[in-house]
């Protein structure tokens, strides 16, 4: 399953609930203003995808953590083919 964030307002136990359901054939993408949790809770989403386009629309780059993986449009259709159903927080 794909678990896609788009907002940044969750708590710390609002994200440790939905990530508590993730498992090994999992993937979480940050996107829209999502990308800004990376920033928020380094710890709770240090493996996960961030859209380039948006993080670079806020001027984060640089403040991400190194385990977070940028990718392209074209990367996030391939991660929705390979990871289904994708759930929307």
């Amino acid at each position: 399953m794909l678990y896609t964030f788009a907002k940044a307002d969750y708590s710390a136990q609002q994200l440790q609930y939905y990530l508590a359901q993730c498992g090994e054939k999992d993937a979480v993408l940050l996107w829209q203003d999502g990308v800004l949790l990376a920033l928020k809770y380094p710890q709770l989403l240090a493996d996960c995808y961030v859209l380039d386009i948006d993080v670079q629309a806020r001027n984060i780059l640089e403040l991400l953590p190194q385990k977070v993986r940028l990718i392209s449009l074209i990367d996030l259709v391939q991660l929705t083919e390979q990871y289904y159903p994708q759930l929307s927080l």
